[in-house]
């Protein structure tokens, strides 16, 4: 294994499962010490159990990703713990397809918390500290849905879009000084609540993942493997970027299906 992330610091949100604890196992793996952040807390330990067994370097952390409070308090405590930060992945987030007219304001406010304003917060919290050091990575887990209409996923869409566009953003105003912003969008992931939900359609897992170009659902190693190249100095020149991890479907024209 690389150890192209020696001695780095990241905070990963949303790292106690799926997308997340892959990313935190294999920054570890290539040597960074990594915050394992999640709300549910005993699933981040258990990750960083993991890390920590392999002899590898990681703490856990308890975060709330949808209150600021939280998020700073976070930032704060890889400071003090390892004396600086150079990477914040914002990968907690999510959604249940609902169609638009039943989501609630309510329901609408919760998922913008949850898929973008928690990225504005870990960005406010952590950009002086990487400006004052001279530098940093912010990585941050989108969706196809970001880039595209996915049906019965318009909020999440838009936070999602929101989310590329604020990356873009810090990527352009931030770059003079050191820090490189950059959003992965994952395709269709094995992953279990995915797999539950293909259960109730017609077509069913193996039929959904025969339509994906590459013919098969992705993986949270996929995505990590990705991350682990972007928050790495072998991207040092890329920034600004949306890079779709999805097996080709972003690739693929959507025109009726004439069969």
């Amino acid at each position: 294994m690389s150890t192209r992330l020696q001695d780095k610091v990241a905070i990963v949100t949303g790292a106690g499962s799926g997308i997340g604890r892959a990313c935190a196992l294999r920054f570890a793996a290539e040597g960074a010490r990594v915050m394992v952040c999640d709300i549910h807390q005993a699933n981040a330990q258990i990750a960083v159990d993991e890390i920590v067994a392999r002899g590898w370097n990681a703490i856990v952390h308890h975060a709330d990703v949808t209150r600021i409070e939280s998020v700073q308090e976070m930032v704060q405590a890889a400071v003090t713990h390892f004396g600086r930060l150079d990477i914040l992945v914002s990968n907690a987030g999510g959604a249940t397809p609902t169609p638009l007219e039943n989501i609630s304001p309510d329901e609408y406010h919760r998922l913008i918390a949850l898929n973008l304003d928690s990225v504005y917060y870990g960005v406010h919290a952590a950009l002086p500290v990487m400006l004052a050091q001279g530098g940093g990575v912010f990585l941050s887990i989108a969706s196809g849905a970001g880039l595209g209409a996915v049906t019965d996923l318009a909020i999440y869409g838009a936070a999602k879009a929101g989310m590329i566009n604020l990356m873009r953003s810090v990527a352009v105003d931030y770059g003079s000084r050191g820090i490189r912003a950059n959003t992965i969008a994952p395709g269709p992931m094995d992953t279990p609540g995915l797999r539950a939900w293909l259960d109730t359609t017609p077509v069913g897992a193996a039929g959904y993942a025969a339509q994906v170009p590459v013919g098969r659902l992705g993986t949270a190693e996929d995505i990590a493997a990705a991350a682990a190249f972007l928050v790495s100095d072998d991207a040092a020149y890329v920034s600004g970027v949306v890079l779709p991890v999805d097996g080709a479907i972003h690739a693929r024209l959507a025109s009726p299906n004439s069969n």
